[in-house]
């Protein structure tokens, strides 16, 4: 298990960047904490996959440092690093049995046989490939196989972290939750330090205690997933996670409450003094399912005409218009609800966002 600490990463792939247009890792100063369970999240091309091999060794930084409890390993390459990846695509021996496949990482380091039975036994039985151990590799299902490249990364004792990257894409939906399960599984019980790369916010929010959010090759917040949802610090994170998205409606700050389309909805008035100021465009934040639908006359209420409503199961999804903009509603089942109606939309003030120039006045 490891401590790692990125001390002012960015990276540039070509040689000699002029600006910061440049790099595709902007610079950052991240923590995680030995034994943690984080998710990089971000759409395609953000930066992810760059981080994550600038960890393992597989890339060398343009700046900064990266330390592995303490040590700066910048420099070393991936076999001094400690750490197993676990790539997209499964990285197995065809022509090699399952145990073989386990073993291999430990053969290569001269592990006694003894202790090479029993620690792939032990792995084996964890990741409940114990009824494989003797089949082939190949024609074995994607799942199956990639089962077996994580266990390659657990057999040794000695690995400091497991790098994952986008493990589950080439999964059929089907067993893509039972794998979730079981990476989750895995982190509990052997509490290794699992820094898992993803586009996919159900992985993230499911398998990480922490999770990066990333954009544009830029970190844009960090935190749990509760915080990522209620509490998103910027406009990205709040419209990237989520189904759908965040509202974000344009407004103006005007007499100590925020004014959305010509209606006044009353904010912290320490909120509204900070926007007066902030600089950049304003938008009002509030998630659908944080929206109420009230009687006409609360005082944090908005009246909007319903154009779509959508049964999902559980819940309804209207799309309401308020002016020229759309908003989102998530709404009980059981609420009666036509398109072509007028309601009103309480925003409640502990979930009612205010941001400018794209960031959360706090």
């Amino acid at each position: 298990m490891a401590r790692i600490e990125l001390r002012g990463i960015a990276h540039a792939y070509q040689a000699a960047p002029r600006s910061e247009e440049d790099f595709a890792l902007r610079p950052l100063e991240l923590v995680w904490e030995d034994g943690g369970a984080y998710a990089l999240l971000g759409p395609s091309g953000c930066g992810k996959t760059t981080l994550l091999n600038i960890i393992s060794g597989l890339l060398q930084p343009t700046r900064g440092q990266v330390l592995i409890d303490g040590a700066d390993v910048t420099a070393a390459p991936p076999q001094a690093r400690n750490i197993a990846q676990v790539f997209q695509f499964p990285v197995i021996y065809d022509t090699m049995t399952v145990f073989e496949n386990l073993a291999f990482p430990l053969r290569n380091r001269g592990v006694d046989r003894a202790e090479i039975q029993a620690r792939v036994e032990e792995v084996a039985a964890l990741l409940e490939l114990t009824g494989d151990l003797r089949l082939r590799a190949s024609g074995l299902s994607a799942d199956l196989r990639q089962r077996i490249s994580l266990g390659r990364g657990l057999v040794r004792k000695d690995v400091a972290a497991i790098l994952l990257d986008e493990p589950l894409t080439v999964i059929d939906p089907h067993v893509k939750w039972l794998l979730r399960r079981k990476l989750k599984q895995v982190h509990e019980q052997l509490k290794v330090t699992l820094v898992y790369v993803t586009h996919d916010q159900v992985e993230a929010l499911t398998l990480a205690d922490r999770v990066v959010v990333m954009n544009g090759g830029r970190v844009v917040q960090v935190g749990t997933p509760q915080e990522l949802v209620e509490r998103p610090l910027d406009t990205f994170v709040g419209y990237f996670i989520g189904s759908p998205g965040m509202n974000l409606l344009p407004c103006i700050v005007e007499d100590g409450a925020v004014m959305v389309e010509g209606q006044r909805i009353p904010l912290d008035a320490d909120v509204c003094a900070r926007a007066r100021t902030a600089g950049g465009e304003l938008r009002l934040g509030i998630r659908p399912e944080f929206l109420r639908r009230v009687a006409e006359g609360s005082p944090q209420a908005l009246r909007v005409e319903v154009t779509q409503v959508e049964h999902l199961g559980r819940h309804k999804l209207a799309t309401t218009r308020l002016g020229e903009q759309s908003l989102k509603v998530r709404l009980p089942e059981e609420e009666r609800l036509s398109a072509g109606e007028s309601c009103w939309l309480e925003l409640p003030p502990r979930w009612t966002m205010l941001y400018a120039g794209g960031r959360a006045i706090t």
